[in-house]
């Protein structure tokens, strides 16, 4: 289902991705060596239940995951990219972060992404390929209006990454978002212009680049959740939940002064 929203939802939606923009940025800032990642977890689930969120990920059981996944956040470290899954660890000094949330507020979803090197010495690689994460999101978002094509965005966002150098993988990528989480269209990370969908004012995307350094391929963890570089090589992921207006596209999931 592709899903168009009215005005008044689109104000609401503009309140979830604050919220969830909010709770990332904050995350971030209280993650310093040391911390558990379950702790990250437990700080999630209290500013959902503050803000009188819903949780889209502790019952969330699609089937590709062993589910429900029963936690409140993505916590991805390293060779994990996408799906990871809160567990027992200390962040050590130089570890690769990848926070992942969505949240529902008032019967509106919104979902974003972000990595970040834990520590004050990152490596000039893991900003290099965090930076090009970012950089093709902000190239996705760019092209994305009323009257541009799905192929538009993924192109866009492969052209980046490609020319850093990572190798794209297509099955995991951004998704339309609404009352729900996860919607039609599908939107790969690497795509041909002008075909695909027709964006419309009113529909909702989460873009969401993310790469592995010398791999396209996929293993999945004994959890049944964390998905990881085949070869054990360093990741990073970026994602914005966006809206179509007739202007362009507009950022909702940016934390809010």
């Amino acid at each position: 289902m592709i899903e168009i929203l009215t005005t008044h939802e689109l104000a609401r939606a503009r309140d979830t991705g604050a919220l969830v923009g909010g709770i990332l940025q904050t995350m971030r800032s209280r993650t310093t060596v040391g911390t558990n990642l379950l702790d990250i977890d437990r700080w999630t689930r209290a500013m959902i239940a503050e803000a009188g969120a819903v949780s889209c990920y502790v019952d969330y059981a699609p089937p590709f995951g062993r589910g429900p996944f029963g936690h409140f956040i993505c916590t991805s470290v390293n060779d994990a990219v996408l799906h990871g899954l809160p567990h027992d660890y200390a962040l050590a000094e130089g570890d690769l972060l990848s926070l992942d949330l969505a949240v529902t507020l008032d019967g509106i979803a919104s979902d974003s992404a972000i990595s970040f090197v834990v520590g004050g010495s990152p490596a000039p690689a893991d900003v290099a390929m965090i930076d090009a994460t970012e950089r093709a999101l902000d190239a996705g978002i760019a092209v994305a209006g009323p009257g541009a094509r799905l192929g538009d965005i993924s192109h866009a966002i492969g052209t980046v990454l490609g020319a850093a150098g990572y190798p794209v993988n297509t099955d995991f990528g951004g998704h339309g978002i609404g009352s729900t989480m996860h919607q039609d269209p599908h939107v790969p990370n690497a795509g041909r212009p002008g075909r695909g969908y027709t964006l419309r004012p009113g529909l909702l995307l989460a873009l969401e680049p993310w790469v592995m350094v010398d791999t396209a391929e996929l293993i999945t963890d004994p959890d049944g959740w964390t998905l990881r570089s085949a070869t054990g090589c360093r990741t990073a992921h970026s994602e914005h939940t966006i809206a179509i207006t007739q202007d362009g596209a507009e950022i909702l999931t940016l934390s809010r002064p």
